[in-house]
C-alpha cells in the first residue's frame, strides 16, 4: 500500500513538473529529490555505473569527448549509466561473451533529455536521433550503444560500420557486407537479444531494453548521480 501511495505522488509531482519544464508535457525527473522518490518507490529505477557492476567491461564514451557526430563534448564525465535490470542483463550479455573470448565496449548509455534535445537541432539527418517531443529510451537509462572487443588483444571486432555512422550499412539488416562482419553484427545481435534487448533497425550499435515503458524520462547529468 505504501508503494502504490509513493508512485502516485510521483506520478502527480511529475505530471506538474512537466508541464513546467518542456513544451511537450512529457513527464520527466529532471532533479535529484524526485529521482530519489522513484528509487525510493521501485529499487529497479536505480541508474546505476556500469563499469561499477561490471569491472571489465570497456568504455568509450563518444559523447564525452569530439570523436562523435556532433564534433563537441556534450558530457562532462565519460560514465555510463543503466536502470539497474539493464545493467544486470547487460551482466550477462558479458559473461556469455567472455566463455568465447570477447566483451563489451560501451559508447554511451543513458543520456540526459537535454543532451536529446541538443542532438535533435544538431543532426542533419533526424532519422538518427530521438525527437524531443518523445524523448528517448536513452533518457530513460534503457538503451545501450555498444561493441564487441576480442578479449585477448582488446580491439574491436570489425562491424559495418564505425560508431555514429548515418550510412545506409548502418542498418541492422544491410547485408551488402563482408561474412566476417555479417558474423561479428549477428554475434552482438543474438547475445544481446538472448539477454532482453532489441536491436534498432537503422543502428547496428544501439539495443533497447524490452521493459523501457516502465521507466520515466530523466534530465540529471552524471556529476550529480
Amino acid at each position: 500500500m505504501r508503494k502504490l501511495l509513493l508512485l502516485f505522488l510521483l506520478f502527480v509531482s511529475l505530471e506538474t513538473q512537466a508541464q513546467k519544464s518542456n513544451p511537450f508535457g512529457l513527464l520527466i525527473i529532471n532533479d535529484m529529490a524526485a529521482y530519489k522518490e522513484s528509487v525510493q518507490a521501485d529499487m529497479n529505477k536505480e541508474l546505476v555505473e556500469i563499469k561499477k557492476l561490471i569491472p571489465n567491461i570497456k568504455l568509450d564514451i563518444r559523447y564525452a569527448g569530439r570523436n562523435n557526430f556532433a564534433k563537441q563534448a556534450v558530457y562532462k564525465q565519460a560514465r555510463a549509466f543503466a536502470r539497474l535490470p539493464v545493467a544486470e542483463a547487460l551482466r550477462k550479455v558479458q559473461n556469455d561473451l567472455n566463455k568465447l573470448g570477447f566483451g563489451l565496449k560501451i559508447f554511451d548509455g543513458y543520456r540526459p533529455y537535454s543532451v536529446t534535445v541538443k542532438f535533435f537541432d544538431i543532426a542533419s539527418d533526424k532519422s538518427f536521433v530521438a525527437n524531443p517531443k518523445d524523448g528517448s529510451r536513452h533518457n530513460r537509462g534503457c538503451a545501450i550503444d555498444l561493441t564487441l572487443i576480442n578479449l585477448r588483444t582488446g580491439k574491436e571486432l570489425e562491424m559495418p560500420t564505425p560508431y555514429d555512422s548515418f550510412a545506409p550499412e548502418a542498418a541492422s539488416d544491410f547485408n551488402d557486407l563482408p561474412p566476417a562482419v555479417i558474423q561479428n553484427r549477428e554475434l552482438l545481435r543474438s547475445t544481446m537479444e538472448k539477454n532482453g534487448f532489441r536491436v534498432l533497425k537503422n543502428e547496428w550499435w544501439h539495443f533497447d531494453f524490452n521493459g523501457w515503458k516502465s521507466f520515466e524520462i530523466m534530465d540529471i547529468p552524471f556529476e550529480d548521480l
